[in-house]
């Protein structure tokens, strides 16, 4: 049989999915059966991009997606201060790294998107040290923000892995004001730290009176649905500088005096 026979024979081989090599078949790798692979998969490719980056712990800031810095009134004050935050805990809590061998601490970490995560990760750039984006696909208000480092900007398909990266090596969470999104996020860290599947960490809810008017936390008391001892689960602050101090009086370490 001549070579040009040959090709003509097994054309069909050739050209059947089944012959594709399993990592390079998207027909496959997309398909429900892989599922546990896809979920490995986001996992291991942020966690390698983050060790090589030497970033053994974040600060989470949570909040609105609809926030603007130009908007005025109280959306650009909390778009001001989440900036503002953002540099301060890049210059004071351990971002920086002097060599390659050595780790970075409470590098701010968003979810990605415009608004209120956008601002941090704003004031990290401008304090000159690297911020995390973790994005997740949605059909709308999720694009990656500019000021998040390049190669710590991630996109995820399963929300239940960003927020695992979310949460996993936080040493304290942040949380302006915002909707579903923000709720969400905000609940699903107290509902770990009050049920001790997370380790104590600091979490500040930025603008009080926010918060007290959108979640009757006297009334859960009440009710009996959380106890009053839950309240100590969280504190509040209203500028920047006093959202550093709380996390500070929480336990947070800066990087220096982590041993």
């Amino acid at each position: 049989m001549s070579p040009e026979q040959q090709a003509l024979a097994n054309a069909a081989q050739l050209a059947s999915p089944s012959y594709r090599l399993a990592a390079l078949d998207q027909d496959f790798l997309l398909g429900e059966s892989m599922r546990g692979v896809r979920f490995l998969m986001e996992y291991e490719k942020a966690e390698e991009a983050l060790k090589a980056w030497g970033v053994r712990s974040t600060l989470v800031v949570f909040g609105s997606a609809r926030v603007g810095a130009n908007g005025g009134g109280r959306h650009a004050y909390w778009y001001e201060q989440a900036r503002q935050f953002g540099r301060i805990a890049s210059e004071r809590g351990g971002a920086f790294r002097g060599s390659p061998g050595e780790v970075r601490d409470n590098v701010i970490a968003t979810g990605g998107g415009p608004g209120i995560m956008q601002a941090a990760n704003q004031g990290a750039h401008e304090a000159g040290a690297p911020s995390i984006g973790f994005n997740v696909t949605l059909p709308h208000e999720q694009v990656p923000n500019p000021w998040s480092t390049p190669e710590l900007t991630f996109q995820f398909h399963y929300f239940a892995m960003r927020k695992m990266h979310l949460a996993m090596r936080a040493n304290g969470l942040v949380v302006f004001p915002g909707g579903f999104g923000t709720l969400d996020e905000l609940f699903e860290i107290l509902t770990l730290r009050q049920t001790d599947k997370a380790p104590p960490i600091p979490i500040v809810l930025f603008d009080e009176a926010y918060w007290r008017s959108v979640i009757n936390f006297d009334t859960l008391i009440e009710h009996g649905m959380v106890k009053a001892s839950d309240m100590a689960l969280f504190s509040f602050a209203d500028d920047a500088e006093t959202v550093w101090a709380k996390l500070l009086e929480g336990g947070l370490k800066p990087n220096c005096d982590i041993k």
